[in-house]
């Protein structure tokens, strides 16, 4: 591995990305997903009407970075904010909560409560998914070129669904989407599945992709986590895993790598996890042991990840790792047949 900015083999299939926020590994470390020592990035009450801010998207954006921010805000309902900075840890979130026009201009109707978004750029456009209120939960599409004016498109799915995670091009001609069947509650159950759309309108061709393992870290359900990374090895898939204890659910950081052409079907996924709830940030707050990755940056000239997860449904917090070493690991650590 290679964390200084030296030449590295080029693993990830995208861009460079030389201002992506990083820590080399610190010394005494032997994991393969590191944290940042001045988690979290992101603490509780920076809104006015918003308590808790976590579970968020970014992307790099005009030479800066953007993000969609979930915001729990006083009344109990969760929704969506617009946030800049210029390194990626230091946010000013706007108050606003995004408004969005229908597909003909007009304006849509304010949504319920909308939490948990993903954000991809697909050919210029940028499009967030996020978990929107249907009769239940589902997964809504919006899409801007700008950021100042968001298009909602149709919700991709009946109620129950969750987690819907875009990749960031067309496979085999098609939009393709990683989502979570669920339940109107907290859903005590959950494998991560593939659909596919022509248009971002009418998904179909479901596949199961994942199915929750014997691992006790996996075993309750399983959500795709951040956009896939497209990669020389496969499309790299961090993912959250969840178990049941006896004082509720935790929830870890897993990877997987999928098959480039038909993504339903999984290379190898590991058996162990690799960030898992420990620090106090994470062990402690409005849903204590989560952490819940959303969102990543990679450097594509020195294979480095930043990863950005949800912290006990409070904050949000950063960790890294290097795409050489993250492949390398998940080969030698395989699922395997009980």
């Amino acid at each position: 591995m290679n964390t200084k900015g030296d030449a590295v083999k080029k693993t990830i299939i995208g861009e460079p990305l030389p201002q992506i926020p990083w820590q080399d590994k610190p010394k005494d470390c032997h994991d393969v997903m590191w944290r940042y020592d001045k988690n979290p990035v992101i603490e509780r009450r920076v809104l006015k009407d918003g308590g808790r801010i976590f579970n968020s998207a970014v992307i790099p954006y005009k030479g800066e970075f953007i993000g969609v921010f979930r915001a729990d805000h006083k009344n109990g309902y969760p929704n969506l904010h617009l946030g800049r900075s210029k390194d990626a840890i230091h946010w000013e979130i706007e108050e606003k909560i995004i408004s969005f026009l229908n597909e003909d201009g007009s304006p849509a109707k304010p949504i319920l409560y909308g939490y948990d978004p993903r954000l991809v750029e697909i050919k210029g456009t940028y499009y967030i998914t996020w978990c929107n209120y249907f009769n239940g939960p589902t997964i809504g599409i919006a899409k801007t070129k700008d950021f100042k004016t968001f298009t909602q498109l149709e919700n991709a799915f009946l109620p129950f669904n969750r987690n819907g995670v875009l990749f960031p091009r067309k496979i085999n001609g098609n939009f393709v989407m990683l989502n979570r069947p669920s339940d109107m509650g907290h859903t005590p159950f959950g494998d991560i599945y593939l659909s596919q759309s022509p248009d971002m309108t009418y998904w179909g061709k479901h596949r199961l992709v994942m199915k929750t393992s014997h691992y006790w870290w996996k075993n309750t359900k399983l959500g795709p986590g951040p956009i896939p990374i497209e990669t020389t090895e496969g499309w790299l898939l961090i993912y959250h895993g969840v178990c049941t204890t006896c004082s509720g659910f935790i929830y870890s950081i897993g990877a997987a790598l999928l098959d480039i052409n038909d993504p339903s079907k999984v290379i190898v996924d590991c058996e162990n996890y690799l960030l898992t709830p420990e620090e106090p940030y994470e062990t402690t707050g409005f849903v204590p042991n989560v952490a819940f990755p959303c969102a990543t940056l990679q450097d594509a000239e020195t294979g480095r990840i930043a990863i950005f997860y949800g912290a006990a449904d409070t904050s949000c917090a950063l960790a890294f790792t290097q795409v050489d070493e993250l492949i390398d690991y998940i080969k030698a650590h395989p699922n395997r047949p009980l």
